[in-house]
Parts: structure tokens; sequence; C-alpha cells
């Protein structure tokens, strides 16, 4: 299903419209939604051709509001996952325990000291290298630009963050 919506002025794709008797005489470009919807990114789909960094959209009120808002919530089930998630580790460990102490499991615990051994080797060689893949540099430089452009917001959610934690 395609949605045509007409757009006053002239240019390529222009249509005649029947006017009602006593209107003006305008001319109208005919632009296909679909179209024009797929060679644009989601971001501007949802958030519209002013999209830039909030600072210039909102005042300082608005973005302290949303950035302690979508903090509290973020914070809030970061630490409910995180309760839910260290019962569901230190359970298992306590079960664990309980099979290696009544004979249900046998460790070889050399075994495992030679696989740490060797988990500290590569991450001894992994470490020496210390240089980031350029990916994730072109990603933490973007992450940085945008904390930068939008410090009031970063506040307010961290802010929101802690907040969140505690409640």
């Amino acid at each position: 299903m395609h949605i045509r919506t007409y757009v006053r002025g002239g240019g390529a794709g222009t249509e005649p419209l029947q006017l009602p008797a006593g209107a003006q005489d305008d001319t109208f470009s005919v632009l296909d939604l679909a179209e024009y919807t797929k060679n644009r990114p989601w971001w501007r789909k949802i958030f519209g051709p002013s999209s830039g960094s909030s600072a210039e959209k909102y005042n300082v009120a608005a973005q302290l509001l949303i950035g302690g808002v979508t903090g509290w919530c973020t914070g809030f089930v970061f630490q409910k996952v995180g309760k839910l998630a260290a019962t569901a580790v230190g359970g298992g460990f306590f079960l664990l325990q309980i099979a290696n102490h009544t004979g249900y499991i046998k460790v070889d615990w050399n075994m495992v000291q030679r696989d740490m051994n060797k988990a500290k080797e590569q991450l001894k060689f992994h470490s020496s290298g210390s240089k980031m893949p350029p990916e994730v540099k072109s990603r933490v430089d973007e992450v940085i630009i945008f904390l930068k452009k939008n410090v009031i917001l970063t506040g307010g959610f961290a802010g929101g963050f802690l907040i969140g934690m505690a409640s």
C-alpha cells in the first residue's frame, strides 16, 4: 500500500489536482512516502528531520527530566536483573559445592590449575598489544562526541541511574 502526500511547490513528478471552485491554482509535487522512507535512516523516521543533539531541541529542565527518568528506569531494571543474576549464580555455586562435598562431583584440581595458567598466559599475550580495533575506537569516539553534545541529558541520566539503583 502506497500513501501519496501532496506537497506544495513544483518540481519533478508534479500532477494536476482537481481544485474546488474559487481555490487558488497552485502546483503540487507528489511525494511517495514508501520510497521516501526507504532511503532514510531509522532514527530520522522516529525522531523526524530535526533530530540533532538534545541541547538544540529542549531546554535544560526538559533535558534533566528526560535524562533522569530514563536513568531511573534503567537503574531500577539493572538493579532487579542484577539481584536475580547474583542469586542464580550464587545458588548454582552453592549447589555445586554441596554436590562436590557429598561426592556427586569429583573435581580434578590439577586440570583446573593447568587451565587457569593457560588462560593467564593468553590474557597476557592479548593485553601486551593493548591496541583497540578500529571498529571499537570509532564507536568509542561516537559515544564521546554524543556525551559532549548532550552533557545535561547525560548528567540527568547518571543521576537517575544512581537513584534507580538505590531504590
